[in-house]
């Protein structure tokens, strides 16, 4: 660890990466990364996630604490497999990134905004989602296709939630006099206290991630053992699938999925989907290695499976929706390096460089602070403008219509109605020729402005992502570039090309651009070519995107045979989104056969 650490003091401070992060950081600033031909664009984006590892990874697990999770003892299977709440994953700090430890920040935590009313309520959240994030006419991303919003939030229940909030004490909104919203005034639940907080702490706000921070598909397997166990089958390894390939719901109401806020078709199509991915890569492990008992198969068919995630994240999801030239060749570098897929195959890694062959594979480093999410990475991905209000479910033999429905047709127990009556075959297809909205102002669901939840209480998501930010501490957009390393916007025009929406921000923000939340100006900026989100946003992303694999010890020193098996790595190398498809559902080969990304647009069959 010693040596880690004076390895990675070495990195953030040795002349020549700072003489190039500080001309990257110029050429960025004058030029833009996204300007560039594509080797000087790579060389920027290296640059520009080197000066944010260097500067922009910050730690609250440091803070005092008290009543923290108790972390289980380390036994031997737990060496080359992955916990159920995540602990050990880094051996030498085994509650890194473990259900219950705290969000990290990317911001300084000096720099972290106190949530007093002023700061939570100023200006009204509710007049900002009625005056600037209302979806007047629906904005398209035509580029990709909805299975974009429903990975997003397949993905999101694997990496981070805050946990249920507290019915007590809710933040009160109030409301002008024009507004019909039925409950008068708004209130909105505030996110759970930390529990490891000491109590009367003088120190920056903290919270705690109820999930594992780890990428390791806890969505489908579960945060507990009592989770896990019950969606186990308890033979070769696999989980549990009802005769007609849908899963099974508890008979327990208080574990019911469809009475957890949040849950909709896309996301319960996700986990089918992957669970039956699990299933066949046991089917595999099991026929190559048949004296492999049921426990064996299970926690290497799981590390499999969640790093078949990862590299569709990264080499597929993401540069589908933020498809400059630049970016795709940046992310795939992630995976494979500049050396390419090509080499890989042939060769595997040729280098210990992650710029040369990849992440997978190589070292382990935290860049000197214990890994977690953090709460920009949240906020960041507070993209609910992907979700359409309505859907159209059509055949995938002929395109003819099945369903025209609304997104409340569609989520909560209405999902489980909707995946017991039509296909998945036809789902998927239906997802699949469908654009998801762009990630703009003006675009916002007008079903989640209105969202009822399972337990009856009527919220505006728009104006909760605005207030969960604020309430959590992240800066306002302008302060929020500056700690970025980037410009502020210097006026409400700099701020947008709009002019209309210039005007309107300007108004709502009572003329004071510093107050301008950061979800506003992200979904207002200019966005590069080929992006379905902001640039601002997409630094968190240079930054995090990488971490994640970094850091974890199963997708770098541990991604080994010894480990997955040559089944298992070859299972990864092999396999994309539209194989995984292909394989469960073979009616969407003739579709999944014109497109080069299944998170592109599907052509609609004639």
């Amino acid at each position: 660890m010693a040596d880690q650490e004076n390895t990675t003091r070495t990195y953030r401070t040795s002349l020549p990466w700072r003489a190039f992060t500080m001309i990257t950081g110029i050429v960025d600033r004058v030029v833009g990364w996204d300007r560039l031909p594509v080797p000087l664009g790579l060389l920027d984006l290296i640059g520009l996630r080197t000066r944010l590892r260097q500067e922009n990874l910050h730690d609250m697990s440091h803070l005092p604490a008290t009543g923290t999770p108790p972390v289980p003892p380390l036994t031997p299977d737990r060496l080359v497999s992955r916990s159920v709440d995540g602990s050990h994953n880094d051996l030498t700090e085994p509650a890194m990134g473990m259900a219950g430890s705290r969000f990290g920040r990317n911001i300084p935590l000096d720099k972290i905004t106190p949530a007093t009313e002023d700061a939570v309520l100023k200006p009204s959240p509710r007049e900002i989602s009625r005056k600037l994030l209302t979806r007047t006419t629906f904005v398209p991303a035509t580029s990709v296709n909805s299975l974009v919003a429903a990975w997003l939030q397949f993905m999101i229940r694997d990496w981070f939630s805050h946990g249920t909030s507290p019915q007590e004490n809710p933040w009160v909104v109030p409301l002008a006099d024009d507004d019909t919203w039925p409950d008068k005034p708004m209130r909105i639940m505030r996110t759970p206290d930390d529990p490891t907080r000491p109590p009367g702490a003088s120190m920056p706000q903290t919270r705690v991630n109820v999930l594992t921070h780890w990428w390791d598909g806890s969505q489908i397997y579960g945060v507990t053992g009592e989770d896990q166990g019950w969606l186990r089958s308890g033979e070769q390894g696999k989980l549990r699938v009802l005769d007609n390939g849908l899963l099974p719901i508890p008979d327990d109401p208080s574990r019911d999925p469809a009475l957890v806020p949040g849950f909709w078709l896309g996301t319960e199509m996700l986990r089918t989907l992957f669970t039956l991915e699990h299933n066949a890569i046991c089917d595999r492990l099991h026929a190559e290695y048949p004296s492999w008992p049921d426990e064996e198969l299970f926690q290497r068919a799981r590390l499999v499976t969640s790093a078949l995630l990862a590299k569709i994240h990264t080499v597929e999801w993401t540069p589908a929706v933020i498809s400059h030239p630049t970016t795709k060749a940046a992310l795939r570098a992630n995976w494979f390096g500049l050396a390419g897929e090509r080499v890989h195959r042939l060769f595997g890694r040729i280098s210990g460089s992650e710029v040369v062959s990849g992440i997978p594979g190589g070292a382990t480093d935290h860049y000197g602070v214990p890994f977690g999410l953090t709460e920009e990475f949240v906020a960041v991905y507070r993209m609910h403008p992907l979700v359409r209000d309505t859907w159209s479910l059509r055949s995938a033999g002929d395109d003819g219509t099945i369903l025209d429905c609304e997104f409340p047709d569609i989520s909560g127990a209405n999902a489980l109605k909707v995946l017991n009556s039509i296909a998945m075959t036809d789902l998927l297809y239906s997802f699949g020729t469908l654009p998801p909205g762009l990630v703009t102002l003006h675009n916002f669901p007008k079903h989640l402005q209105q969202f009822q939840r399972p337990d009856g209480h009527l919220q505006d998501l728009a104006a909760t992502d605005i207030l969960r930010s604020r309430e959590l501490g992240v800066p306002r957009y302008n302060e929020f570039r500056r700690l970025l390393h980037l410009p502020p916007a210097g006026d409400f025009r700099d701020l947008t090309a709009d002019p209309e929406w210039a005007e309107e921000i300007r108004r709502a923000y009572d003329g004071d651009i510093e107050q301008v939340d950061l979800t506003v100006g992200m979904f207002a900026e200019r966005r590069p070519e080929g992006f379905a989100f902001s640039d601002t946003a997409f630094r968190i992303f240079v930054l995090m995107a990488s971490r994640r694999l970094n850091s974890d010890r199963f997708f770098t020193e541990y991604y080994t045979p010894r480990v997955y098996s040559d089944a298992g790595l070859a299972w990864i190398r092999d396999n994309s989104m539209a194989t995984v498809l292909t394989r469960h559902y073979p009616g969407l080969r003739p579709v999944l056969a014109t497109v080069d990304n299944a998170f592109a647009a599907w052509e609609v069959r004639a």
